[in-house]
C-alpha cells in the first residue's frame, strides 16, 4: 500500500511538473489567469509583483532572509540567488508538502521538476518565482536537494491580512 501511495505521489509530482512548468511545450509563457490555487496561494506574473524579495542561498544550508512577511493578496517576485558552490533551489509550500517532496527527492535524487512555486538555481546564478499569497497563515520555502532541507535549509513566510 505504501509503495502504491508513493508511486501515486511521484506520478502526481512528475505529471504536474510536466503540466505546470513556467513555459509550455512550445516555449509559450504560462497563463497566470489559469494558475492552480494551492494551500499557500497561486503562481503570478513576476512582472506584476508589488515588490521583489532577494533570497540568498548558501552552502551553509541557509536562506537569507530566514523569514519573510507579506500581506494577503500581495504579489511577490522572489529572486533566489545562489551564493554557494552547490546547486540549490527555493520551493514554496506548506511544511507538510515540503517534507513530503523532500522525502521523494531523497528516494529519486535525479528527479527533474519545474513547478511555478520553485526555482532550481545553479551556483552563482539567480532564479525567479512570481507568487500571489491568497491566504493568511504561515508557509515555508526550502531547498529540497537531498540533504539540504534536513540540514536546516528552510525559511518561513508569514502572510497577514
Amino acid at each position: 500500500m505504501k509503495r502504491l501511495f508513493a508511486a501515486g505521489v511521484l506520478a502526481a509530482f512528475v505529471g504536474s511538473a510536466l503540466a505546470h512548468g513556467q513555459k509550455g511545450d512550445a516555449g509559450m509563457a504560462i497563463d497566470y489567469s489559469k494558475a492552480e490555487e494551492t494551500a499557500f496561494g497561486r503562481a503570478a506574473d513576476p512582472k506584476k509583483a508589488n515588490r521583489t524579495i532577494r533570497v540568498e542561498m548558501t552552502d551553509q544550508m541557509r536562506f537569507t532572509p530566514a523569514e519573510i512577511r507579506v500581506k494577503q493578496g500581495e504579489v511577490v517576485r522572489f529572486a533566489p540567488a545562489n551564493e554557494g558552490q552547490l546547486v540549490h533551489e527555493m520551493v514554496l509550500g506548506t511544511m507538510e508538502e515540503l517534507k513530503e517532496h523532500a522525502a521523494l527527492m531523497r528516494k529519486f535524487p535525479g528527479m527533474e521538476h519545474d513547478e511555478p512555486n520553485m526555482a532550481h538555481v545553479e551556483p552563482g546564478a539567480s532564479g525567479e518565482i512570481g507568487w500571489r499569497f491568497t491566504k493568511a497563515g504561515e508557509f515555508y520555502y526550502g531547498c529540497l536537494i537531498p540533504g539540504h532541507f534536513e540540514a536546516g535549509m528552510v525559511g518561513k513566510i508569514v502572510v497577514t491580512r
